[in-house]
């Protein structure tokens, strides 16, 4: 998996600007393999793969609501990705298979 990011800073007058840019293809085809993939137990498997990007927007949501004390790998930023991990919006960023019957790893 590649995931290159680029991150590029540019000045404006006075203005500072930020702009960073990940190709996320090969860590989401990777996510769809992972979760196709037959395996016998869900222990020890990890449960997604987020591209930096996104954790990045996610934290920055957070931050906009109002929520400034969050910290990047908090218990209260882990409590964050648990929740969002659970959205079926983001389900693609998960790598284990919820849709199995006997599943029993991290979904609680």
């Amino acid at each position: 998996m590649d995931g290159w990011q680029e991150t590029r800073i540019f000045q404006d007058g006075d203005t500072i600007v930020v702009r960073t840019t990940q190709d996320v293809e090969d860590i989401l085809d990777a996510n769809k393999r992972s979760q196709n993939d037959a395996h016998k137990s869900d222990w020890g498997r990890p449960i997604a793969d987020i591209p930096n990007n996104i954790a990045y927007a996610w934290l920055v949501e957070e931050w906009k609501r109002g929520n400034v004390n969050l910290r990047y790998l908090s218990a209260e930023w882990k409590q964050l990705v648990k929740r969002r991990l659970r959205d079926p919006d983001w389900r693609w960023l998960r790598t284990d298979n919820s849709s199995n019957p006997f599943f029993t790893g991290w979904r609680k």
